[in-house]
């Protein structure tokens, strides 16, 4: 007997059988159960994910020598032409090759007619969207009055393209993409039945390859059988599909995560060796990425058995989400333009290199472990007590600029208020009074109102009544704004220092004469 692909040989023969569309299976189930069977179907879906194969099915159903119902028998002799192909009342079109009104005409003359063995006669028209306009008027004018034993299935990969009226005249189910996990569960399934070896993650290659069919999905797992010369490893599924070897994504990743562009480079260099296609390399990267962001959420999601699963779980401990996140988006966008690039591998090189010159600073901090909290605000008590103090002082006492640091940032002032005071310096405190000195550069700040304000705030803080002296000159010391400056400044230069030392930014520049913005360094807050 001659080979019989396993497309076919593993064709759902039933409903029981379909995988992925629960949500159409369980609607003609009970259409079938509860005799409400529609004149017309109208089945939608990519290639491959089992509309002609359901149609099949329910008209199985419905001309079951032992009665209409979900489950046929399978043994009659309605059910066994049926599954052979080559039951009279089942007249299967193409519409694609079958355009023409008169081909159309010609097919529907027999409609009024009995069927000759089944129950019902059932047309199943495939690629239904093919048929031109003359052809729609034909077949709409038989789906308005349809004969009692004559049931319509059709089948299109664009619905989008029927006339409405030959849409509101089917019932319409919509089949879904298949997930990767349900098409790599059935072919284990059929693996283990053909008792034909497999790696434990070739199907799911596979199942990644097909793109959401089912009918691809056996196909390549036909082809996978071949070219591995009877079993199904991984090396050779990665080989015949063309995606990377996974040793590569972890280098990439691996050096990802240590911030080394060197290594970075020497993964590139080595994967380049053996004539790669770049743009799967960088969609197996993503990948990765995505299989890592999940397992920092719930390893759980990651599923049980995956061979890379040890490896994932070390990246997903050794990175942080949002340097996961922010290599996914540039590798997302970088993808799109790949092809902008003057060659492939330098695009690939770039967008590599562009999630490194990107990558957070915090990023060298390890992710599990907890951030160095801040040190908590001084509290009140140490400047209270100290201007406490000075009330049982009968001599003038200077303030030291710190002291006034202080006691600004516990007033909490806001608005210009805050700024006067934050252009000030504590000049002398004596019994029951405090002499500020306001910068002459700010005299705008000043204002009796303000005045006010700080006094109030001042003698809340103290507890006490104060007594308030400003006057505009020249202070002796650093304000709090100048100090604020200074400190701003010294955080800016040492960010910047940190950039232009840093080793990958230098082999940027070396690699590429690439050039840092100064207005886009940002220190750390």
């Amino acid at each position: 007997m001659s080979y019989q692909v396993l497309a076919r040989k593993y064709r759902p023969r039933t409903f029981a059988e379909v995988v992925g569309q629960e949500h159409v299976v369980r609607a003609l189930v009970h259409a079938l159960d509860n005799d409400r069977v529609h004149h017309a179907y109208l089945f939608t879906g990519t290639r491959g994910v089992g509309k002609t194969t359901i149609a099949r099915i329910l008209a199985k159903s419905l001309n079951c020598d032992k009665g209409v119902s979900s489950e046929p028998c399978g043994e009659c002799r309605a059910c066994t032409e049926l599954d052979e192909g080559r039951f009279v009342d089942l007249i299967e079109v193409d519409a694609a090759s079958r355009t023409k009104v008169d081909d159309t005409r010609e097919l529907l003359e027999n409609v009024q007619y009995a069927s000759m063995h089944g129950r019902y006669k059932v047309y199943l028209i495939d690629e239904v969207h093919m048929l031109s306009g003359h052809s729609f008027n034909a077949l709409l004018k038989t789906l308005e009055e349809p004969p009692p034993h004559v049931k319509f299935l059709l089948a299109t990969t664009n619905p989008q393209k029927l006339p409405l009226t030959i849409l509101s005249r089917c019932l319409q189910f919509n089949l879904k993409r298949l997930l990767p996990d349900p098409i790599c569960a059935q072919l284990k399934k059929i693996l283990d039945t053909e008792a034909v070896r497999y790696d434990d993650d070739a199907p799911g290659l596979l199942a990644r390859a097909a793109d959401g069919s089912m009918r691809d999905a056996l196909s390549l797992l036909d082809q996978a059988i071949a070219f591995g010369g009877g079993e199904v490893g991984e090396r050779d599924v990665r080989e015949m599909l063309g995606t990377i070897d996974q040793d590569a994504v972890e280098g990439i990743i691996k050096a990802l995560s240590a911030a080394d562009g060197r290594a970075l480079m020497a993964v590139i260099a080595d994967v380049s060796e053996h004539s790669t296609d770049y743009d799967a390399v960088l969609s197996e990267l993503l990948l990765r990425l995505h299989r890592i962001s999940l397992a920092q959420v719930d390893p759980a999601l990651l599923g049980s058995g995956e061979a890379e699963q040890a490896a994932i779980l070390d990246h997903a401990r050794a990175m942080t989400p949002e340097d996961v996140q922010l290599y996914y988006q540039i590798g997302i966008i970088g993808r799109r333009d790949l092809a902008l690039a003057p060659d492939a591998r330098t695009g690939l090189e770039m967008i590599l290199l562009r999630m490194l010159a990107f990558r957070p600073a915090s990023s060298s901090e390890a992710p599990n472990e907890l951030a160095p909290k801040r040190q908590a605000q001084p509290t009140q008590a140490p400047v209270t007590a100290a201007l406490a103090a000075d009330r049982k002082t009968s001599e003038p006492e200077r303030k030291t600029t710190s002291d006034w640091v202080d006691i600004v940032q516990q007033l909490q002032l806001s608005g210009l208020t805050g700024e006067m005071a934050q252009n000030s310096v504590l000049e002398a405190r004596t019994p029951g009074a405090i002499t500020l000195v306001l910068d002459q550069n700010c005299v705008q700040l000043h204002s009796k109102e303000r005045e006010a304000a700080l006094k109030e705030a001042l003698e809340k803080l103290l507890g006490a009544p104060l007594k308030l002296i400003m006057r505009i000159a020249a202070p002796a010391g650093e304000t709090p704004a100048q100090r604020r400056q200074r400190e701003q400044d010294a955080r800016q230069q040492a960010a910047a220092q940190a950039i232009y030392n840093d080793p990958n930014v230098k082999a940027l520049e070396e690699q590429f004469n690439a050039r840092v913005n100064p207005e886009s360094i940002r220190p750390k807050v």
